[in-house]
């Protein structure tokens, strides 16, 4: 049986591939260094620049940006070349590749302000920056986008109860089938413009981004003149229900969803929590806008936990259900843990709105303060906004969901004081573990 573990030496040929000197960081002047221009905001795509993080042979000295494609897959990447399974010098085919559907230019893309967190031209670098790919240099795309069918089940659940039609366009067929144009975008951050959203200073937004990212990253110290950074942290993926030229149509209604992601919920369905069923609603909430002859926009992003991580959540539940799972301690318990209580912030948040070119938001389907104030700030308006239905409220995640609102979240119902929040308590931790018994195994 062939070994699991590939037997490899400094004198291996993927060490040989790599190259023998090792580039740590670089510093503007060097003679390797001659990067392609790169204005931010530009006129045009051609006249704003490729962007260009690759390290091979061809392209490492005319780099204009800093980190690596594929945000934290990157990683993944390195694995499978050190492992043989890659070759250091792959160069992908864009064969059949663009986009489905051609999403026209918005004048958000020609500006270094409305857009500084994703590159607008990265959906079709064939069309933009084909002669850099000619002459061999590795242009990258950020952002696909192609078409889909989707099936959720409480969206086949509405569609067997009548309360979606099957129109065979959107909702295709009785199983509850739906028609999709999905887009998937990969951060590509204007480090000026993010931190202008910040109210930080660029030097500031370096060093913070160097020191806390262990080091990894020399060149946000070294490199001044490089703007622009591919961080290593999960992108979004935009769901339009309907046609999506209807999107930047202002003549049409909107209804739209935006969704951090919450991998117990909206995949395991734990019950802790509202997640998943705002998600189920804001879906069903935008395939009934489009069949209506308006647009439907769900955008899901990789901010798992409040952008805390899985680890640092997990542990905030045990904190909750052993200490008490009351709600108005349930902030505090996050706090104690990770220092603050939400790291999500949404003031990146809208860009990907500017670049499908939304104007305004007819029916905006969160009860976040934060998401809202930060579309407002961008100049686009909502028009009403629609908390989750009572109904859709699992028992065991009041606590959450009425901490919320007495922290300010949005609602139509009731306000919870804080002597309110002190009665609602979730369900406690003997339902999930039998605590006496194990504490009887240990002594």
């Amino acid at each position: 049986m062939p070994s699991a573990v590939r037997e490899t030496s400094s004198k291996s040929p993927i060490s040989n591939a790599l190259g023998g000197r090792i580039v740590l960081t670089t510093y503007p002047g060097q003679s390797v260094v001659d990067p392609v221009p790169l204005t931010w905001g530009a006129e045009s795509a051609e006249k704003r620049g490729p962007i260009l993080v690759a390290r091979g042979a061809e392209t490492l000295g005319k780099r204009n940006a800093i980190g690596a494609h594929g945000g934290q897959y990157c990683v993944y990447t390195a694995l499978a070349v050190a492992s043989g399974d890659l070759p250091p010098d792959f160069r992908p085919s864009f064969h059949n590749t663009e986009p489905t559907f051609d999403f026209p230019p918005q004048p958000s893309w020609f500006s270094a302000k409305q857009i500084v967190s994703m590159d607008p031209f990265g959906h079709d670098i064939v069309k933009y920056y084909q002669k850099y790919l000619d002459e061999g240099i590795d242009v990258r795309p950020t952002i696909a986008i192609t078409r889909a069918t989707m099936r959720v089940g409480e969206i086949a659940d509405a569609v067997r109860d009548g309360e979606i039609p099957v129109d065979g366009d959107i909702v295709i067929d009785k199983a509850g089938n739906v028609r999709v144009t999905k887009v998937a975008v990969e951060p590509v951050w204007y480090l000026p413009g993010v931190a202008e959203r910040f109210g930080v200073d660029e030097d500031t937004l370096r060093r913070s981004l160097f020191e806390y990212m262990g080091g990894s990253y020399p060149e946000l110290i070294t490199r001044k003149d490089l703007k622009v950074f591919l961080p290593p942290i999960g992108g979004l993926t935009v769901y339009i229900f309907g046609p999506p030229e209807r999107v930047s149509d202002e003549k049409v209604k909107l209804a739209l969803r935006v969704h951090d992601e919450c991998n117990g919920s909206d995949v395991f369905q734990s019950d802790i929590c509202t997640c998943r069923p705002y998600l189920a609603f804001g879906i069903q909430e935008a395939i009934q806008e489009a069949q209506q002859g308006g647009s439907g926009v769900v955008i899901y992003f990789r901010k798992e936990g409040r952008a805390l991580g899985e680890v640092v959540k997990y542990l905030v539940y045990n904190s909750r259900k052993r200490g008490g799972d009351n709600a108005d301690k349930y902030f505090a318990r996050t706090e104690n843990i990770a220092g603050v209580r939400d790291m999500r912030f949404q003031a990146l948040m809208p860009d990907i709105l500017q670049w499908l070119g939304i104007k305004k938001i007819d029916r905006m389907l969160s009860m976040s303060n934060m998401k809202h104030d930060a579309i407002v700030e961008q100049g686009i308006p909502i028009l009403e906004r629609v908390p989750i239905p009572d109904k859709m409220i699992p028992e065991d995640s009041k606590v959450e969901i009425d901490a919320k609102i007495n922290a300010g979240y949005f609602t139509n119902g009731k306000k919870f004081t804080d002597e309110d929040l002190k009665q609602v308590k979730g369900r406690g931790w003997e339902q999930w573990e039998d605590v006496s018994r194990r504490m009887g195994n240990w002594l």
